[in-house]
């Protein structure tokens, strides 16, 4: 699946060429940076791993021909973010995608709280500094923008086994639909992504074992698509398949009924 020469010459007429992903060097944010490179975006890159941001710059380069301008950090360190913000202050920037961060999961009375308060940094208070300032930039130059934040299909209601990272994903998905109608006027549209499982390095790194998932192939085009149509967006059959079927079931139902699906995806933690 990729872009379609109609949706590209959309995006380009109304943003421009610029696009800056953070969390670009796997998962959904490698998938949506090889999407915008191949269709001839210019790219600002963000991710931790710095040798891996490089190496794929230069395989966008290789590739598409594509100018990807890496930006090494850790975005739940706020110098990282200040970093991000000086360092891409003089480009044209029409789209922003929000992707970075990461889950946990497990009893909660167990957890690591400083993970937890990190999780907290990166996934909610970064969103927060970048889209605010995003959002002047381009409304400071005049310039029609828009911004995606990486909400979840967790974001609609608690979830036990994975409180907290559910509740970061609340946040973002609150934050996306308000700003969504009060940044309208200004010309900057937001779109709040909220993907179902999806294979990735997130599960790993959330101590989570995912039974069926989307794999990044399947979620990217649905949500660049989406770019300027929608205010949310839930890519891939196996999301809108899981929306749907929770869509008539009360909010406390959702609550046991997903809660007993992550305890699924966490009952290995019981073991060690």
């Amino acid at each position: 699946m990729q872009i379609s020469a109609k949706t590209t010459e959309r995006l380009q007429r109304q943003y421009g060429d610029w696009v800056l992903i953070t969390g670009a060097t796997s998962g959904i944010g490698r998938e949506l940076a090889l999407q915008f490179g191949r269709a001839g975006f210019k790219l600002i890159l963000t991710g931790r791993r710095a040798p891996l941001l490089q190496e794929f710059c230069t395989q966008l380069f290789d590739e598409y021909q594509t100018e990807a301008i890496p930006i090494p950090g850790d975005l739940s360190n706020a110098a990282d973010v200040q970093a991000l913000i000086r360092e891409s202050a003089h480009l044209p920037i029409g789209i922003v995608v929000l992707n970075a961060g990461y889950g946990t999961s497990g009893n909660f009375l167990k957890a690591d709280i400083a993970r937890e308060t990190n999780m907290l940094d990166l996934n909610c208070k970064a969103v927060l500094q970048l889209t605010h300032h995003f959002a002047n930039q381009m409304k400071a130059v005049n310039q029609k923008g828009a911004i995606v934040l990486m909400s979840s299909i967790v974001a609609f209601q608690g979830v036990p086994h994975a409180a907290h990272y559910a509740a970061t994903k609340a946040y973002v998905q609150s934050l996306g639909e308000a700003l969504a109608l009060e940044l309208k006027p200004a010309g900057i549209d937001v779109l709040c992504a909220a993907p179902g499982p999806v294979e990735s390095g997130f599960g790993q790194r959330a101590g989570m074992q995912m039974g069926s998932a989307l794999k990044p192939e399947q979620v990217g085009v649905p949500i660049i698509n989406a770019i300027g149509r929608r205010s949310k967006v839930l890519p891939g059959l196996l999301t809108k398949f899981l929306a749907f079927n929770l869509s008539t079931v009360p909010r406390w139902a959702k609550i046991r009924i997903i809660g007993k699906v992550m305890a699924g995806f966490t009952k290995h933690q019981a073991k060690r």
